[in-house]
């Protein structure tokens, strides 16, 4: 056990400390502000104070863990040890920042609550983060301090021991729309054949009805791919289901149809099934908790997944809309315009609400790569994409992270827009499940005694 010494016991630093030691570091801790007790305990400890007290391992702390509310805060970042750092401190014997403070920022998504430009859809837009606009959205940094933190323990008290995690790797994908002319109905069909007429798109009109009368395969049937690839290679997955009643950006099978049913029940046979809130319910917890009980009588079970249709998350809202529904886990950590790592740390982490000042049992599980991104907003070539996919599987891997991926079914259809794509999510389900020891590169390096003059220098 390591025994913490703090002037103010807070929510905000009780969250932190239990999200990296427990969580991450796997080591058993107790807080404490009799500066008595902990100046004669002997075994290993730490303070996060404004100065040391003995001979402990110091960590300078700023105001944040100690403050209430949202305030603007003032942040400039460095670089150290070919890493991202910010709430510098002068006097640590540590490390020359606020190591606990910047994770809480990031994990919290505390810039979230503030005053942003949103995009079209309403979201925080990923341009206006942190991450992104100092060049380390790419890269878990979080996961890399609390690896500082761990070997500066070690250092110091190499009596402690540390529970190891692993690396893993989650395939997701979302079901938008099951099938691309098949269970629409009678108006949808029709609808579909007079936009394609007056498109002229005759090859769209000459595809749909082979498909219809059962001559063609419908292109976003895919499935039987997707448990090739589940069989071969052992994989974890889950299945995102929109429920949602029909509208402009909801646009999947009314849930009466008995095909549209047996196709969950189907693949909930290899995989987790989980909800997709659609772009409707965002606005609507009735909504949201219909299209969950919808889920749920299918499968006959009680869904406990989920992830935001359009990625719609709003801080903290959504976030609470699905915990009084009985939702255990969320998925929707992630952007659409960019790769990356969105709270900077790529395992799964209690959620924190900065309004309540309360730590959630709903568990967020960031996701780093997201197929539409590359494509649409990043407009990467399918030649080119395994060289933007493969680095954020390697920082995953190498700080013993999760790596999240998302596909859709209809993106694997080898047709069209997506042609050879298919061959790309086969191709970073290999990588991402080859073994540890292969390939990885030296990215994280281990951290040095702090200059005495570095932050005169940064």
């Amino acid at each position: 056990m390591i025994l913490i010494y703090t002037h103010k016991i807070t929510k905000r630093n009780k969250y932190v400390f239990n999200l990296i030691f427990k969580d991450v570091l796997g080591v058993d801790f107790q807080l404490t502000t009799d500066e008595a007790s902990f100046i004669n305990h002997k075994g290993a400890k730490l303070s996060y104070t404004n100065t040391p007290l003995c001979d402990e391992l110091f960590f300078n702390s700023r105001n944040l863990l100690f403050e209430t509310g949202i305030n603007e805060q003032n942040i400039s970042v460095f670089d150290f040890e070919g890493n991202k750092i910010f709430y510098a401190t002068e006097k640590s014997s540590s490390l020359p920042f606020d190591v606990f403070a910047a994770s809480f920022y990031l994990i919290t998504r505390y810039e979230e609550y503030l005053p942003h430009i949103r995009d079209a859809h309403n979201r925080f837009a990923a341009e206006e983060s942190l991450a992104f606009k100092n060049g380390f959205l790419q890269k878990p940094v979080v996961n890399t301090w609390i690896i500082w933190v761990k070997e500066l323990i070690i250092n110091k008290y190499p009596e402690v021991v540390f529970k190891e995690k692993k690396y893993e790797f989650v395939s997701t994908i979302d079901i938008d729309n099951a099938y691309a002319y098949r269970e629409k109905g009678f108006t949808r069909s029709l609808g579909g054949y007079l936009k394609s007429a007056l498109n002229f798109d005759f090859a769209e009109i000459a595809e749909r009805t082979r498909v219809l009368l059962g001559i063609q395969k419908d292109p976003y049937d895919t499935y039987d791919f997707q448990l090739e690839i589940i069989k071969k290679y052992k994989l974890k997955n889950i299945y995102f289901f929109l429920l949602g009643d029909y509208g402009v950006n909801d646009k999947n099978l009314p849930i009466e149809s008995r095909k549209f049913q047996s196709l969950i029940k189907m693949l909930s046979d290899y995989s987790q099934i989980a909800i997709h809130p659609s772009y409707g319910s965002n606005t609507s917890k009735e909504q949201l908790k219909k299209e969950v009980n919808r889920l749920s009588k299918v499968v006959h079970c009680e869904i406990t997944k989920s992830r935001q249709h359009f990625l719609k998350l709003t801080l903290p809202e959504t976030y609470r809309n699905l915990i009084d529904l009985d939702i255990t886990d969320d998925y929707t950590m992630g952007y659409a315009s960019q790769i990356g790592f969105r709270a900077s740390f790529c395992n799964q982490f209690n959620f924190y609400d900065l309004d309540m000042e309360l730590e959630t049992k709903l568990k967020i599980h960031p996701f780093a790569i997201m197929e539409g991104t590359l494509k649409y907003y990043m407009k990467i070539q399918r030649e080119d994409a395994m060289q933007k996919i493969k680095p954020l599987i390697d920082e995953a891997r190498a700080v013993n992270g999760c790596f999240i991926s998302l596909w859709h079914n209809d993106t694997l259809s080898n047709q069209k827009t997506w042609l050879g794509w298919h061959a790309i999510y086969e191709e970073m389900v290999k990588y991402a499940m080859e073994p540890s020891s292969q390939g990885i590169p030296d990215i994280i390096k281990p951290v040095k005694p702090m200059p005495a003059n570095w932050l005169a220098n940064a």
